[in-house]
């Protein structure tokens, strides 16, 4: 690519780059200020430039089939961004800044790597459309489909993957391919039973709550009060302020591990899982059995366990 392409081509707003042999993105793409389309897909990228945060009227980019390994951050600079496409890379993982992409609406990475689906994209209002399918994903965030706006949510061929957030009863969801007897020996998750079904939690839950345990850890209770009196200001807690807390302390306060799904209470280190098979729910019909996910519930307590139900 040229380099001084911005210089020749200062108001270009698409820019169709696609089936070629590139390699490398010249730095310089970050001065097409006015750039709304890129298509770089079916290219030999390894590295996406750190520039490309600059193109801040980007609405669609497209990255699929090249040989990428990892996202720069400064992808969540692009506050205008509504179609994400890196799909048939080598993604390990997506950068967590991503949830700074308020206008993203569709993200698609089928194919890559991944092991998990950052916690952090739960929280993008835009998102309407998830496509994650053939990659290694062995559980998804506990507030995955909590959002409205979520409604198309696709983990066909992820084989150790087996329960689905009961947040995405009634989403249309693809899951075909999905919950094989493999064992999983690379990674080191939590795991509850039912029956013959095993289903992986996140590695940020500390414990599994069941209804003979109703008590919650000191550690549970402490977050789940420091992260309500820093949503509310509450005047006596003046003392919780960027400089008197770790980041890492304040990252996890604004984004909890999870919601309950009967009450909305922040979970931080301990769930309440309970299985609904996909069987008893209407989207059975899509799978004809070729699957093994169920749904699986998360709540924050014993009562909300006995309580919660799909229908309700």
């Amino acid at each position: 690519m040229p380099e001084n392409l911005a210089q020749k081509l200062p108001n270009l707003v698409e820019l169709y780059l696609h089936s070629n042999n590139i390699v490398v993105v010249p730095e310089a793409i970050g001065s097409l200020v006015k750039l709304q389309f890129l298509d770089l897909s079916d290219n030999a990228l390894e590295i996406v430039c750190p520039e490309i945060g600059r193109l801040r009227a980007l609405r669609h980019l497209r990255l699929a089939n090249n040989q990428l390994q990892f996202l720069p951050p400064e992808v969540g600079d692009l506050k205008e961004l509504q179609t994400l496409d890196v799909s048939t890379n080598r993604l390990l993982s997506l950068p967590e800044r991503l949830h700074l992409c308020l206008s993203l609406q569709i993200l698609t990475a089928d194919r890559n790597r991944l092991w998990n689906v950052p916690r952090h994209l739960c929280q993008l209002p835009s998102l309407n459309e998830l496509s994650m399918a053939g990659n290694r994903l062995a559980f998804l965030p506990l507030d995955l489909g909590r959002s409205r706006e979520l409604q198309y949510v696709y983990m066909d061929n992820n084989i150790n993957l087996k329960g689905l957030p009961s947040y995405l009863y009634n989403k249309v969801i693809g899951c075909n391919g999905c919950g094989d007897p493999i064992q999983v020996s690379e990674m080191k998750l939590l795991t509850f039973s039912s029956g013959q079904l095993t289903v992986f939690l996140p590695a940020e839950v500390k414990a599994i709550g069941t209804e003979r345990d109703p008590v919650l850890p000191l550690q549970e209770l402490a977050m789940r009060h420091l992260y309500h009196a820093c949503r509310h200001s509450d005047p006596d807690f003046n003392f919780l302020s960027p400089v008197s807390l770790p980041r890492s302390l304040l990252e996890l306060l604004q984004c909890p591990l999870g919601h309950c799904h009967r009450c909305s209470e922040p979970m931080f280190t301990i769930v309440y899982p309970k299985l609904f098979p996909l069987r008893e729910t209407p989207m059975a019909g899509l799978h004809q059995g070729t699957t093994a996910v169920s749904f699986v519930a998360y709540c924050c307590s014993t009562q909300c366990l006995r309580t919660f139900d799909l229908l309700s």
